[in-house]
């Protein structure tokens, strides 16, 4: 089973050389990949919980700041998972 990253590659250099990870150099991928999983699903818990609990005092510009900061934070999330899995394909390149 090829990852999105692989599908991605194949797609922009269809005639170019494609990507093969080992088992392993896929483990680690999909490790980060569930630390980062793990780090968004407990900022979503957080906040939503924070959320309701403004929806319930009607503090709806409290509701709209905490539904900015979750998307923020999420989206950083995802940028650093992307980043930890770019170093890691560097060090591999680099071997």
């Amino acid at each position: 089973m090829k990852s999105a990253y692989e599908l991605a590659m194949e797609r922009l250099q269809p005639e170019g050389p494609t990507v093969t990870l080992t088992d392993e150099q896929r483990a680690q991928l999909a490790e980060v990949d569930s630390l980062y999983q793990s780090k968004v699903a407990e900022k979503e818990v957080f906040l939503s919980d924070l959320i309701a609990k403004a929806m319930a005092k009607t503090d709806f510009n409290e509701v709209v700041q905490l539904e900015e900061q979750k998307r923020r934070e999420i989206a950083r999330l995802e940028e650093k998972r992307e980043e930890e899995k770019e170093k890691l394909r560097k060090s591999w390149s680099a071997s």
